[in-house]
């Protein structure tokens, strides 16, 4: 396992990030306990999660699952690289989300508590909030970062100009910042690319792109529909009806490179600028141990122009990609 930077500091974290998502919805807690230490065991060393998921709302079932696995594996938090959100509703009452200070502050403790740990690594604002201001949301943050409950600030789904005027705030108040940024970012959906990429780059902000197979769109989804298997989601189903052909060119061209589709969706994202760690989001054991042959894959000029031919982007950067 190759490992990072994440972003401008000093903190290094394995190129695959585990996401958690499925833990607890999907994967029983035997089985994400038993793809926790195997992700360790493969050398990855970056865990994400987020109070919201687990699905019941309020209980935050996945954190409840990470932290008991905490507790039973001796220097386990030692070695991982621990990252969560906050934002989502977490119950019925008028605070009980987005990211004012009352909510950072207790959202914290909250999730401190059901994931075991004293500290947070990690800790993201899950959505842009509209209606919060900057000063407030870094007081809570710095208060935080203060008492060592969290060591660096993330986002997830923000704006380009979002992640600038947060950082300019930050920067205002002699604070770090945002260091990363979680992005819906694959071969099928590359809109990132025209602004939060390069104001990414330009900040020093890792990119952490949330969904590398698009769902499960870029992962030989033809094939499996051909052999019988089912496939759950109704996006997928209608992506399928609707981008049949340009599927059947993917899957086509990732025959003729002798790789599965997954692993060629990952390399490339791995060879993207700007990007830190993709983050896989296991359902099954046999989906994580697929997650490290992306590295086998190597991906010429030729090859990341066959890519772009099938899947174009926006065009590049902005404002080239569509003025002067």
């Amino acid at each position: 396992m190759d490992y990072v930077g994440l972003g401008r500091t000093g903190l290094h974290v394995s190129r695959l990030c585990l996401g958690t998502m499925n833990f607890g919805p999907y994967a029983t807690e035997a089985e994400s306990f038993a793809m926790m230490d195997t992700a360790l065991d493969l050398g990855i060393n970056f865990f994400d999660t987020a109070n919201v998921y687990g699905q019941t709302r309020g209980e935050g079932i996945t954190e409840q699952i990470i932290g008991r696995w905490l507790a039973e594996r001796e220097g386990a938090r030692q070695r991982v690289v621990l990252a969560t959100k906050v934002y989502g509703s977490m119950g019925d009452g008028p605070n009980d989300s987005r990211l004012s200070a009352y909510q950072i502050r207790r959202a914290c403790e909250e999730s401190l508590r059901r994931l075991q740990t004293d500290h947070i690594d990690l800790y993201q604002m899950h959505h842009i909030d509209r209606t919060t201001p900057w000063d407030e949301i870094w007081q809570a943050m710095e208060q935080l970062v203060r008492e060592g409950k969290v060591l660096y600030v993330g986002s997830s789904n923000f704006a380009a100009w979002h992640i600038t005027r947060a950082n300019a705030v930050a920067e205002a108040r002699h604070l770090l910042g945002i260091v990363s940024e979680q992005s819906f970012y694959n071969l099928y959906s590359r809109t990132i690319e025209l602004e939060v990429v390069p104001a990414c780059q330009e900040l020093g902000v890792g990119i952490l792109p949330w969904s590398p197979l698009s769902g499960g769109l870029l992962g030989g989804v033809l094939q499996k529909l051909n052999e019988g298997r089912r496939v759950a989601s109704a996006r997928i189903r209608r992506l399928v009806d609707e981008r049949r052909p340009q599927l059947e060119r993917w899957e086509s061209f990732c025959a003729e490179l002798g790789h599965a589709p997954a692993d060629v969706a990952l390399a490339w994202l791995l060879q993207r600028p700007g990007i830190t760690s993709p983050i896989l989001g296991p359902r099954t054991m046999e989906q994580l141990q697929a997650g490290p042959k992306a590295f086998e894959v190597a991906l010429d000029t030729a090859a990341l122009a066959r890519l772009d031919e099938i899947w174009p982007g926006p065009g590049g950067a902005a404002p080239e990609a569509y003025a002067w």
